[in-house]
Parts: C-alpha cells; structure tokens; sequence
C-alpha cells in the first residue's frame, strides 16, 4: 500500500479510537539556545542529556521518545507512540512548525527519523528541510545503531558478534543496518557524538558524550568486602552480549568453593536495583562488548567493586577526559577466577580503589561533563 493510504488509514483508525495527537514539547523561549533530542531515548541518556544541558543555564532543552523504544519507562519530557510519529502528517507537520519556530539544535539520536514518517522517515531529507530553516543539526550514537559488527570483531577478542552470535540476532543485518547509518552520518556532515567511548572505533571523529545518572540515587555509606564470604552479583540480561554463560559458571564453582557468595539478580524492579548494589560487595557487569555503560557507571557510583570487561582503547579514552584511573580493574573471561580470588585475598587494595568510583562519576558521569562537551561542541 501506498505510504500516503497507509497515513490515511492509520489517521482514520486512531481517530475513530479516540487517539488524539499529542502537541509538540515547547522549550523555554528565554534561552537562547534551545535544543530537542530525540526519539529513542535508550537508557533515559535523551532526557537525562537534556537535563545536563540545562544545567547550563543559557539551554532549554527537551526530549521525546517513541512508547514503543521506552519499555523500561524511563523519564522522559515528551511521549508519542510510533504509530502517531510514522502516519500521522498532523503530528509531523505540528513538530517541524514547532521546531523551525521555537528550537535552534536538534539532536538526532541513533539515526531515527526526527520527524517520524515525513518522506517516508529519509533522514536526509528530513534534516535538510530542518538546516534549510537554520536549524543546527547533530547525531549521536548510543550503541548498536553505530557499533559494526565486523570493526568490532576484529578490535574486540571476546566480541558478542561472535561465537553464538547466530542464537542472539542477525549480525549480517546489523552489519547492512549499521554500515547505511554509518553512511548516513558522514552524508549529513553535522556533529557527531557517542555515549560511550568504544564507539570511537567506528565514528574517529565523533565526541566523547559520556552517559549520565544521578549519583545521589545510588550513594550509599556501607563499605564493600567486610563480609567473610563477599557477595558477587550479576543480572543476567542480555545473557548473551554479557557473556553470562561464560561467568556464571566460574562464579558458581567459587560460590560452591565457600569463597564468594554468587547472586544472579532476576525480576528485580529498577526501583530497587540501589538497594541490591549497596547489599553486594562485587558486580560482574558485561564481558564481551568491551565498553563500559549505564550499569557499570551505577556501581561505580554505589563504591562497589565493579568487573567488566574494558579494551586499552577505552580506558585511555575515558582517563584522558577523568584525568584519574577508571576504577575498573583489567579482566576478562580468563583472568576472571583469578580477579575474584584476589579480591578476597587483597581486600584492602579492593576497597581503596572501589572508593575512587564516586569521584569518578563526578568527574564523568553526573552530567556535567557531558553539559560541557554539548556547549562546546553544539550549542554554542
């Protein structure tokens, strides 16, 4: 079917439902810079982006997201169902009047559509309608939307693409998918950002963006390894790109040893997850991406001790910025049986170092920086 009779059946169905369209989010008209991020929101980074930007006090930033990409319901300023953004010209044409109106920076996350379904969601089209209204344009990656398979493969010795990789998703898509928005990002020549710093692999050029959380969520006053047997937690999501079945069963043995106590956390409300991270002394985190993220930055912020697998290219990036050690020690699959036994036997050393983790965030990861890196290299 045509996209202009799939638009049309689509409007004449949610207005039959009683769907309305949703207005496009305003920003503050007193701040000269005004700036809309969106649509997918992974991990709540596009609020919590914008939030930061905020902080500034010269940005009034807001972002929206798709239902559909927010499941966990993270936080968010402006909320549209895909359905509205990809048919609806009502909702497009509101949102392009609003932002050539009243928004001077639009940050395009993971190469979405901005403007849902206008020409058919070509991106290109799409932002050259919006710099054509003197609209500052910008892109940031967050993960596998710029992450190829096959840079990764061959950067990354433990990479999920990978053994297994043919039980978790189709890497010869990811490869297609990535490669065109690859592609897309070099024909649009704006800014680029990314979210974490293994990205750089595939955009050079791009901006270290570094993730955001609240600090204060996952502060707690209760030191790690003071326990006779430390307890080591892991949430087996993303079992695969984790490597769970690679870790769990070291874990297990030493567990069955009387060295460790391993918890696998599962079912557990995000509202919780501080609780669990202050009750536990070491976190096992992911072990194939070689990049750290969101759950690695929360422990860190916990003062946990906290075991991921992260490459040399990471680490120099994410210390260059810090201007401290990342409080992560090095391991992988092999070394982790003998990191956990160290752990236990080298307490002390252990718990000075996962003291670094809150200063760390600070210095990375509470928003501020990031805040300077949009003024710096977008906003202003």
């Amino acid at each position: 079917m045509p996209k202009r009779f799939q638009d049309a059946v689509a409007s004449n169905i949610d207005r039959l439902q009683g769907v309305s369209v949703p207005a496009p989010p305003l920003p503050e008209m007193d701040k000269p810079y005004r700036m809309l991020i969106g649509p997918v929101n992974y991990a709540g980074q596009g609020y919590r982006w914008a939030r930061a930007a905020e902080t500034s006090g010269l940005v009034s930033a807001r972002n929206y997201v798709h239902t559909g990409n927010n499941p966990f319901g993270y936080d968010a300023d402006h909320l549209v169902s895909w359905r509205t953004s990809e048919h609806s010209r009502e909702w497009q044409h509101a949102m392009l009047d609003v932002i050539r109106r009243d928004y001077t920076h639009v940050l395009i996350e993971a190469c979405f559509p901005i403007l849902g379904g206008m020409f058919s969601g070509d991106v290109r089209r799409q932002v050259a309608l919006l710099r054509q209204a003197g609209i500052k344009v910008g892109v940031v990656g967050h993960g596998t939307d710029v992450r190829l398979p096959s840079t990764h493969l061959h950067s990354t010795p433990y990479s999920h693409f990978g053994d297994g990789a043919e039980t978790w998703a189709p890497v010869d898509e990811i490869e297609k998918n990535v490669a065109e928005n690859l592609a897309l990002i070099a024909d649009l020549d704006v800014p680029v950002f990314v979210s974490t710093a293994g990205l750089l692999l595939d955009l050079p050029n791009a901006h270290f963006l570094g993730v955001v959380i609240d600090p204060e969520r996952w502060r707690t006053t209760s030191a790690p390894l003071v326990r006779d047997r430390p307890r080591v937690i892991h949430a087996p999501t993303q079992t695969h790109v984790k490597g769970t079945h690679m870790i769990a069963p070291i874990a297990r043995r030493l567990d069955e040893e009387g060295l460790i106590e391993y918890v696998e956390l599962e079912g557990i409300a995000n509202q919780d997850m501080p609780r669990m991270f202050a009750d536990a002394d070491v976190i096992l985190d992911q072990f194939r991406v070689g990049d750290y993220g969101v759950g690695a930055c929360e422990a860190m912020a916990s003062g946990r001790v906290v075991l991921t697998y992260v490459t040399e290219q990471v680490r120099t990036e994410v210390e260059r910025h810090a201007g401290m050690p990342l409080p992560i020690p090095r391991v992988t699959i092999e070394t982790l049986e003998a990191t956990l036994r160290d752990i236990v036997a080298r307490r002390d050393e252990h718990q000075a170092l996962a003291a670094t983790g809150p200063e760390y965030i600070r210095r990375l990861h509470n928003g501020s920086f990031s805040r300077d890196v949009l003024m710096r290299e977008f906003l202003s």
